[in-house]
């Protein structure tokens, strides 16, 4: 501290009327109207800020962090301006200002901080031409449940004035503790600038046996990995845990080197956008791989060959093999939850198990009800999102490790534990398609048809015949979620169309997209016998894929030939 003290202003501003959050607390836009547009920022972290009740907010703790994306470090200088004019006490930000989504979590919770503000876009393209966002987790250290982002959105749509500390400067490459003298402030306002990794990693030395992982990853019999971090926050994280702590070898780890634009590339971890794991994996010198997203709670793992292990079915072996993770062993398993269009494989585990399973609506903040009131242990959803209680986000890596346990404890490949799997429980032939890009109100006219179509009684009963297929219609709904523990209704989550022999299709508007809307349409269809096993899903779910084009006339009704991304 040196100097006068900074003075704090109140800068006058005018609403935008796009800041509603789209679930979770987050905003997600171009990045050019976050940079060029004048109080775009300042605004949306104003009305986060200000939903936090004052007697909570005065002299707190908050965590920051971002995934490295460009304007990340530009947009973590205004949070940090602005938090100390609306009276936090301290801020915990990531060194250079990384900290990933799990990390932010874990810190949360281990110092019990009133929230965090999270930089990030998740898996969406960066750089000036791609996308950035502001996430806004609670003291519970997960996103934001529908009544805060309400609250932040009205707020937003009323806002005249933010307040900001625009002479406070932090060096975000320095380790350690930085205090500076506002004006009218008794206590000096205090940034602690914090390894990214450390705190998160001695959180996952207590949930798995590092001696068995290392034990695998070394040695003259070590299962050769591929972990490629794609650029995003996940580079020091795979770096520091799975080379430094658990053994494998440096050259392991792939685009480990945080990016502004990640290279060019769309940090998305699926068969789509990290080919270049996958182009590695096919030649089969690497026995496990994996992929994160930009912000590290996403996940993919590929076997052998490049062996693709679906989202849903990773979550389901999971947790049939939950027993080989010392955490689990101690607190024991209380119940499973997955968000609705995520395929039901884990529910038959969880029958097998006698342990109940929770359907939600697309989006993390459900499950965090679930596991606060101690009803979850385990959760996933199919968009590569997969954690359990000891966070309150999906984590990435925790997932990656969850598979090296199992791995070092059944002595299987990646495959032969897939099979195995399939062998005991079935296969559930899984896809989703992605229609990218459209019109709003086309896609609300789209849904809106739809769904009058199919919740009308005469739909059930129906039959549709594909080729030699004949699928008959026996439940039919607009999703409609009641959360157990607050009694929260969350109504129009998805069109579920359900047939006789269990096969599903859902049809979904995404809430994680910003100007233009995604339509999402799920197929799913199940197979106990294991000669039926080694089929292409596509093939599979055609039949499904030609109802649902049949009765949503999606593609004569926006132009589409087809969908802009399969998973």
């Amino acid at each position: 501290m040196e100097g006068s003290p900074i003075p704090v202003l109140t800068v006058p501003t005018a609403p935008f009327e796009d800041q509603r959050p789209t679930g979770g607390g987050g905003l997600r836009r171009p990045t050019g109207l976050f940079e060029g547009q004048r109080n775009y920022l300042p605004n949306f972290i104003q009305s986060v800020l200000s939903s936090i009740d004052l007697r909570d907010r005065q002299g707190c703790t908050m965590v920051v962090g971002s995934d490295g994306r460009y304007f990340s470090r530009t947009a973590t200088e205004i949070v940090v301006q602005m938090a100390a004019a609306n009276g936090i006490g301290r801020l915990i930000i990531g060194q250079n200002g990384i900290l990933s989504t799990p990390a932010v979590s874990c810190i949360i919770r281990k110092i019990k901080a009133a929230g965090g503000i999270i930089l990030t876009a998740s898996h969406c393209p960066g750089g000036p031409g791609g996308e950035f966002g502001v996430k806004f987790n609670v003291a519970n250290g997960g996103p934001a449940p529908d009544v805060v982002s309400d609250k932040i959105y009205q707020i937003s749509k009323t806002i005249e004035e933010y307040a900001i500390c625009p002479d406070l400067r932090i060096d975000l490459s320095r380790l350690g503790r930085q205090e500076f003298d506002l004006e009218n402030k008794f206590k000096p306002f205090r940034v602690e600038i914090v390894d990214p990794v450390d705190i998160y990693l001695n959180l996952l030395r207590t949930i798995f046996d590092f001696n068995a992982i290392k034990s695998l990853l070394t040695g003259p019999g070590q299962l050769k990995i591929r972990i490629d971090a794609m650029h995003g926050v996940m580079g020091p994280y795979v770096r520091k845990v799975l080379c430094d702590e658990l053994g494998a070898p440096a050259n392991s780890a792939i685009n480990c080197v945080p990016l502004e634009d990640f290279g060019g590339q769309h940090p998305d971890p699926n068969l789509t956008y990290a080919t270049t794991l996958l182009e590695a994996m096919k030649g089969g010198e690497y026995g496990f791989g994996a992929a994160f997203d930009a912000d590290g709670d996403r996940y993919m793992i590929l076997g052998q060959n490049g062996f693709f292990v679906s989202p849903s079915d990773s979550l389901a072996i999971i947790a049939a093999n939950l027993s080989c993770i010392p955490y689990f062993r101690q607190t024991g398993v209380r119940g499973f939850g997955r968000s609705m269009p995520t395929s039901t494989a884990l529910d038959r585990v969880a029958k097998s198990m006698k342990i109940p399973v929770y359907e939600t609506p697309a989006g993390w903040r459900f499950f965090s009800n679930l596991m606060d009131s101690g009803r979850c242990s385990l959760c996933g959803e199919e968009s590569f999102g997969t954690g359990s209680d000891h966070l309150r986000e999906k984590d990435g890596l925790w997932a990656v490790l969850v598979w090296l346990s199992i791995i070092a404890a059944r002595k299987q490949s990646v495959e032969e534990i897939v099979r195995d799997h399939w062998a005991k429980y079935g296969r559930h032939y899984y896809c989703r398609f992605d229609y990218e890009g459209l019109e709003p109100k086309a896609t609300y006219y789209i849904m809106r048809d739809l769904e009058a179509l199919v919740t009308d009684k005469s739909f059930i009963g129906q039959q549709f015949a594909v080729g030699s297929h004949i699928y008959s219609v026996a439940k039919t709904d607009s999703f409609e979620y009641v959360d157990p523990v607050d009694g929260t209704v969350t109504k129009k989550q998805g069109l579920r169309i359900i047939f006789s022999d269990a096969s599903r299709l859902i049809f979904r508007l995404s809430s994680s997209s910003g100007v233009r809307a995604t339509i999402r349409l799920y197929a799913e269809s199940y197979e106990r016998d294991p000669s039926g096993h080694d089929q292409e899903p596509q093939a599979v779910l055609s039949p499904l894929i030609a109802i649902a084009l049949k009765i949503s006339q999606i593609h004569e009704r926006t132009g589409r030939r087809g969908p802009t991304v399969i998973t």
